[in-house]
């Protein structure tokens, strides 16, 4: 009585990996995620490396868990992968409020985003 098998959402030639509720937003990740789409996966570890946004450090861990997944679960050749799609999509907002004169009250916004990154291996 186990569940039947799923079909994979990406192609067999594909690999993906998924974060969710990273702590950024939206418009400042997909800077980032926009720098390594059409990449090598090589050159892209490589762009994010020495990059100096701060939120590059969590987009190469997702990079490599992409890459992980491609060799260990797919069985893809790490040599021939490039990152075919980086997209970033909002999560959950966190309301907080902040002191202002005269016992006011301001609203600070404090956002998530979600990243997946998707692999594909080139065909000859």
């Amino acid at each position: 009585m186990s569940k039947s098998k799923q079909n994979r959402r990406v192609a067999n030639n594909q690999a993906m990996a998924y974060c969710n509720s990273i702590r950024t937003s939206s418009r400042k990740l997909n800077l980032v995620a926009q720098s390594i789409r059409g990449l090598n996966a090589e050159k892209a570890v490589a762009e994010l490396s020495f990059s100096k946004k701060r939120i590059a450090k969590a987009v190469l861990s997702v990079l490599q868990s992409a890459i992980a997944n491609a060799e260990n679960n797919h069985q893809l050749n790490i040599d021939k992968l490039y990152v075919s799609e980086a997209y970033v999509g909002q999560s959950i907002v966190m309301k907080r409020m902040h002191a202002r004169g005269r016992g006011r009250g301001a609203r600070v916004l404090k956002p998530f985003s979600n990243l997946t990154i998707v692999v594909t291996e080139r065909g000859e």
